[in-house]
């Protein structure tokens, strides 16, 4: 099959080296608009945490909605184009959308301009990651697959560590326009990296239709059907990313915006913005998910990782308890904020480097156990129903900071969370995966 080699290493694979530096630069480009975009609605909103949560969620309802599309078309088409179409849509509507906050200045009609592209963009995305998330198997062999799962991880450990670092530095010293083009700029130079991806596709005699896509998406369940260990796992993760996503997503904003900006003094309030502390925190996930993965990449793929991850997932668990309690002690009673910064830090530290042990497993077992044929769709279906409650949550989120503070919200997050992985860890489906 083209593109793949057989010597030690996967990066001597020349499409792999063209998928990964395509996702370098995008993902790089989405790092640093996903950062602006939190904290510029935030700025221009008076701190409205539930305006947020909306934006959070309109843009994870068009993901999921578009997801589906996705996992059809990326069975059907060629995945490398319909990846490097993807990324130059995307990379046009946000310098689009630059040009148009450049002409529109009221903060409203700058918040309708970012719902828009975010929407648009998320609905993209729907269509471009079930394609992604299937190349690995056509251009890479299976005894590789792992060892390229733990570069990708490591190729956002370092985008968790150093693009964060200068998500921050940027938004605080370039204006928004400035900053928003970058990343258009990005989207497009990794759709041009993803032009010379080649690999042996067979293309469908039969012209897509409406009800040949629906037959499409039927077919995937049924097979998904047939691997109840899968079925169950993503199930399971249905809950843990409603329990966790608005950790990250919703409170570490709004804790910024509020507990640090509004401090008389913090950790290292002489060289740090209080933004800065966002990317802080993202570091730390990042440095520990990167050794991780990097342990990960040279050790031999698990056959059997059901019952292990489960394990890791309660750990998970006993992280986010300790971030709540620790929340409650040291910001709400007053005690010491710079406490909990180092405390949360050190939660930061443990969540990175369960994920990757978490992850990795999990999307090697997915491309080594699912026939090539029907990955796309797969993946697409695995995706919407892991993540189909995450708009929810973000909504709930927002709603749950405006009036009842961070608190609570990391109360529910740990009492979910911790539910969820015991429930994990005693399901005998799960351990057949």
């Amino acid at each position: 099959m083209a593109g793949k080699d057989k010597s030690g290493n996967v990066f001597s694979n020349r499409n792999f080296r063209l998928v990964f530096l395509g996702a370098l630069v995008s993902e790089l480009g989405a790092t640093l608009y996903s950062f602006a975009v939190s904290f510029y609605i935030l700025d221009i909103s008076g701190n409205n945490a539930f305006l947020q949560g909306l934006y959070l969620a309109l843009c994870g309802v068009a993901l999921l909605i578009f997801t589906p599309v996705g996992g059809v078309l990326g069975d059907r088409f060629n995945k490398a184009k319909i990846m490097f179409l993807c990324d130059y849509i995307k990379g046009g509507m946000i310098i689009l959308a630059t040009i148009l906050m450049l002409l529109l200045k009221e903060p409203s009609a700058q918040i309708a301009i970012l719902f828009c592209i975010g929407i648009v963009g998320n609905a993209v995305s729907g269509i471009f990651n079930p394609a992604a998330g299937a190349l690995f198997p056509h251009i890479i062999d299976e005894d590789k697959l792992q060892q390229a799962n733990a570069y990708f991880t490591i190729k956002n450990s370092l985008e968790g560590i150093f693009g964060i670092i200068l998500a921050g530095i940027l938004y605080s010293a370039l204006p928004i326009h400035t900053l928003f083009l970058m990343v258009g700029l990005c989207f497009v130079a990794s759709g041009i990296s993803e032009m010379f991806i080649r690999y042996k596709h067979h293309p469908s005699e039969e012209r897509m239709t409406l009800k040949l896509a629906a037959r499409d998406m039927a077919d995937g369940i049924r097979y998904l059907k047939s691997k109840k260990a899968i079925l169950a796992m993503m199930a399971s993760a249905l809950f843990i990313n409603f329990f966790f996503t608005p950790v990250s997503s919703n409170f570490i904003p709004y804790f910024v915006k509020t507990d640090i900006a509004g401090a008389p003094s913090y950790l290292f309030d002489k060289l740090l913005k209080p933004e800065l502390w966002s990317s802080i925190f993202s570091v730390c996930i990042g440095i520990s998910s990167l050794v991780g993965a990097a342990v990960l990449s040279a050790r031999p793929q698990e056959e059997k990782i059901g019952f292990r991850t489960a394990v890791r997932l309660c750990l998970m668990a006993g992280v986010v308890i300790m971030m709540a309690v620790s929340y409650w002690w040291f910001v709400e009673r007053g005690t010491s904020l710079n406490a909990f910064l180092i405390a949360f830090c050190a939660g930061c530290l443990m969540t990175g480097f369960l994920v990757s042990y978490v992850n990795i497993p999990i999307n090697t077992t997915m491309m080594r156990i699912v026939d090539k044929d029907k990955l796309s769709k797969v993946t697409s279906i695995i995706s919407i129903i892991s993540q189909g409650m995450i708009p929810i949550a973000s909504v709930l989120a927002g709603a749950i900071l405006g009036s009842l503070g961070s608190t609570m919200l990391l109360v529910i997050c740990a009492v979910g969370f911790t539910a969820t992985a015991v429930l994990t860890i005693f399901s005998r489906t799960i351990r057949e995966l």
